[in-house]
Order: C-alpha cells, then structure tokens, then sequence
C-alpha cells in the first residue's frame, strides 16, 4: 500500500515527466524501473524523486529527472545502438541508457565517482555498461565510433574530434555554453553532407573539464 505521509512518489514523478513534454513510453519506462534514490547521496534519497539536480561527491551534480528524461528522448535510441557517455557522475543516466541500448561506454574523470558508478552498475545487473576512467575530450581510438553520444557536462563548443565519432546517422547530445552560466542543449545529427545542428532547450550543467582528475 502506498505510504499515506508519502503518496506514490513514482506515479508523481511519471505524471511531472508527462506535464513537461516527455511522450517516449520506453522512456517513461525505464525512469520509473530505474531506481533513482541508489544513485543520490544517503542524505538526499527522501528528494531523490523531485524535479532537481542533487549534489554528489567530487563536487558534480546528478541531473534532474526532467533533463535526464529530456536528453534520453532526444537520442532516439533504438536496441541496437552503441553510446558512449561523458561525464559517468552518478551512473544514474548510463543505467537509463542500459535499458534501451546494446552498450554504453561511459567515461569519467574522477575516479571516485568512475569506482562508486562502476559498483551501483553492477549491482543493478547493468551488464552492457563499461565505465571508464578517461578524459573526455580525448576519446581513445580503440573503442570505436559510437551511434548515440550524450554529454552531460557544459562545453563551450562541441570538439570536432568528438562529432567524428559519431557513427553515419548517428545523434550527439551535448550542452553547450558558458561553463558558469546557462547552456544549450544541442541535438547534433551525422548527415551525408556534413553534420545538422538544433538548438533545444536552456539548461545548466557543470562544466566539462579536460583531462583526469589528480584528486578523488
């Protein structure tokens, strides 16, 4: 029964994704599957289902539910795709991508956040997740080129080098901005003839820095 103090948190929190636009039913599956409060800080798990970025360690944030849902929407994923992520924070957005994808690399600076990610990953039977501990704005060329990129760090451009990775077709979501102001959310997709850029909605992440972290 639902807690009466407490009214379920989860039909709330799909009924605000509806309100603000997001329509992708496998979407709005896998945001109600994936349990959001194992990828909050303990303090701030009675908040884990509010519309709100929440702080974790090494000073990052997890996105809020409607951003994450938002991007997700965008990429147009389908069962087949390979994604590379930037910026693992949490984990919470590669386990949304896990269920809708084949495979998600996900790179991360701070080795803190890449260990912690790694183990909530794996417990939850996220087994086509690889969590890497790298640089973001200098992909290894090893691992390929992907059909869906997702940033989830301000850029102040979208570097050249990681548009080419991108797969013919392939989709890249970052946002981009100044990294202590308001962002963009750029949908950029690999043509044939080069590459089509929109410009979405206004949004605020913290910045994407270059390089691994020396410290946690």
């Amino acid at each position: 029964m639902p807690d009466a103090k407490n009214p379920p948190r989860k039909m709330m929190f799909q009924l605000g994704l509806r309100r603000r636009g997001i329509s992708d039913q496998a979407v709005l599956r896998v945001m109600e599957d994936v349990p959001r409060e194992l990828f909050v800080e303990p303090a701030d798990r009675d908040d884990a289902y509010r519309d709100t970025a929440l702080g974790i360690a090494c000073g990052q944030t997890i996105s809020q539910p409607f951003v994450v849902a938002y991007m997700t929407e965008q990429l147009s994923l389908q069962k087949s795709h390979h994604v590379l992520e930037i910026g693992t924070g949490s984990g919470y957005q590669a386990a949304i991508l896990s269920r809708l994808c084949k495979w998600v690399l996900t790179i991360e600076r701070y080795r803190t956040l890449a260990d912690r990610a790694r183990k909530r990953l794996e417990d939850l039977g996220c087994d086509n997740v690889e969590v890497m501990v790298g640089d973001g704005f200098d992909i290894p060329a090893g691992v390929g080129n992907f059909d869906r990129i997702l940033v989830t760090a301000a850029m102040e451009q979208i570097p050249d080098a990681l548009a080419e990775r991108l797969e013919p077709e392939g989709v890249l979501i970052a946002p981009v901005g100044p990294q202590h102001g308001v962002q963009t959310l750029v949908r950029l997709v690999r043509t044939e003839s080069g590459f089509e850029r929109r410009e979405l909605v206004d949004v605020r992440f913290v910045p994407a820095l270059p390089g691994i972290a020396r410290e946690l």
